[in-house]
């Protein structure tokens, strides 16, 4: 965490204040894990970290903003994201490797993620304007680089002039977004955990290339 790290109040928070406002976001986050949101309580979590409500309510205003604080942390580690596609060859086999490094780089941080997404999913569904901003903060982070590639490939006339680069982005994004938030689910259909990955990178290298990947 850097920068100064202020109370509700505004006063700055010392070093072991800082410690015990980690403290309860780490218990927070453990507990949005296991518990629906709406279940999840000040003094439980308070409780769980082994202070009171009355310090959880220095550093945060009430859960939601405490879960806005994880969201937001979580956020800055999904611009990051942008790593596995900025200046990758979507060409040959090394179009194929772009995909699934893309596809596995993209679950795994779903998978580490996966309590404050649904949270952020929750949040984004029902209007909230500060949960939707940090989900497509997330999402822009592939996007806008994505949507770079296919103008590429479209100035080296290997993708058709008629394609909507950013249409074609966005379309990936959101649908390796769903499959991240379902991977469970892919079990009731007979999906192998080890069948998704490869498969769900197939479709995103066809999206942006058109063209069947040379492996």
């Amino acid at each position: 965490m850097t920068g100064q790290v202020r109370t509700v109040d505004g006063r700055v928070a010392g070093r072991r204040g800082q410690a015990t406002r980690q403290k309860l976001l780490d218990c927070l986050s453990e507990m949005l894990s296991s518990s629906p949101y709406r279940d999840v309580k000040v003094i439980d979590v308070a409780r769980k970290a082994g202070t009171s409500p009355a310090t959880f309510y220095q550093y945060f205003p009430d859960v939601e903003g405490a879960v806005l604080e994880l969201a937001e942390e979580m956020a800055k580690e999904g611009a990051g994201l942008t790593e596995l596609v900025s200046g990758r060859s979507w060409v040959g086999k090394a179009g194929w490797q772009s995909s699934e490094e893309l596809v596995e780089g993209f679950l795994d941080f779903w998978r580490r993620h996966d309590a404050i997404l649904r949270v952020v999913d929750l949040g984004a569904a029902e209007g909230d304007k500060r949960f939707y901003k940090i989900r497509m903060k997330v999402l822009n982070s592939v996007t806008g680089s994505l949507t770079e590639s296919v103008k590429e490939l479209q100035a080296k006339g290997r993708v058709d002039k008629d394609v909507s680069p950013a249409a074609v982005a966005g379309s990936l994004v959101v649908m390796m977004a769903g499959v991240a938030s379902h991977q469970k689910g892919f079990t009731t259909w007979g999906v192998k955990q080890a069948e998704l990955r490869p498969n769900l990178a197939l479709l995103v290298h066809l999206g942006i290339t058109g063209k069947k990947p040379v492996r």
